[in-house]
């Protein structure tokens, strides 16, 4: 099941998989793009984006690098500690590794990454582009970290726990997902299957999620209560980073209600250099999954860029 990554870069404690998912030659400067995954995902997220470059700029023009974060698929066995400091800090060692400036891109948890890494070290990226993540909304104290995220991420925090007979009975369960199901039953559903395949591991009970659950929960802990990675974007921003939002209308369940909405924005106060989109006909998971939507994202790319 597990796709293995196309290099290892050393870290704090370990050695974190990045995915190249734009195989073969490079011109020399080429940009690079450093996309990273939410709390559950992993690095295969990204594949949709990477094609779409790749249409757009032809092979070897753009780089599209992507990790396994660390406590997930083939990073699962980097140790903690975790937190969305460690993340950045990892992001920085990848992004040192590689050399340049590259645009920085984050996907829900990641997206708290991103910005989080952009305010530590400012001048190391080019720009920044928030994925459906990165503003966060502080959860009552009175609140568990284990509830919170499960009211946030539902059934993918519960699958974390879940023991499947196989790899296709894993599959069964997000086609159940209202959100994740049309899109495996959709052209891009074989690549899709291979990205849900690559969080799996193989047990004496079956097979299960690859994700560490105490790095879910002090990512989780994290986006929910950490001071600075709640002030980052604004941070980043007051840095001089050019930072982009772009927010699904619909939610983790496909429900209308998402993440994000005009009035939720409003209410955060946000940085006046902070430029947010609203992306059409999207949920939490489609807006990186699925080939349409993912044109606002490659659109954004372009224009920094360009």
């Amino acid at each position: 099941m597990r796709v293995e990554p196309s290099f290892s870069v050393e870290v704090s404690s370990g050695t974190l998989a990045v995915h190249d998912l734009i195989p073969g030659a490079f011109s020399p400067g080429a940009p690079v793009v450093l996309a990273l995954h939410g709390i559950t995902a992993n690095g295969l997220a990204w594949q949709v984006l990477a094609d779409e470059l790749v249409r757009r700029h032809g092979a070897g023009a753009v780089r599209l690098l992507a990790p396994d974060l660390r406590g997930r698929a083939a990073s699962r066995d980097v140790p903690g500690p975790y937190g969305i400091g460690i993340h950045a800090a990892d992001a920085l060692a990848v992004a040192s590794a590689f050399g340049g400036r590259p645009i920085l891109v984050g996907h829900s948890m990641g997206a708290f990454v991103a910005a989080v890494a952009a305010a530590s070290e400012p001048e190391r990226f080019h720009s920044v582009v928030l994925v459906d993540g990165g503003l966060g909304f502080p959860v009552p104290a009175t609140m568990s970290v284990d509830d919170a995220l499960s009211s946030v991420i539902g059934p993918a925090m519960t699958r974390l726990s879940m023991v499947f007979d196989s790899p296709e009975d894993h599959l069964a369960f997000w086609r159940r997902h209202p959100a994740v199901g049309p899109l495996l039953a959709g052209p891009g559903g074989l690549w899709l299957r291979r990205y849900l395949d690559h969080d799996l591991i193989e047990t004496e009970q079956g097979w299960r999620s690859s994700c560490v659950l105490d790095a879910v929960r002090a990512d989780g802990r994290d986006v929910l209560a950490d001071p600075t990675t709640l002030a980052a974007v604004g941070a980043a921003v007051g840095s001089g980073v050019d930072v982009e939002l772009l927010w699904a209308q619909r939610g983790l369940l496909d429900e209308p209600q998402g993440l994000y909405d005009e009035a939720r924005l409003a209410a955060l106060d946000l940085p006046s250099g902070l430029r947010t989109t609203a992306v059409p006909d999207t949920n939490h998971y489609s807006i990186i999954l699925d080939t349409a939507p993912i044109q606002t994202l490659a659109n954004v790319i372009d224009r920094q860029l360009a």
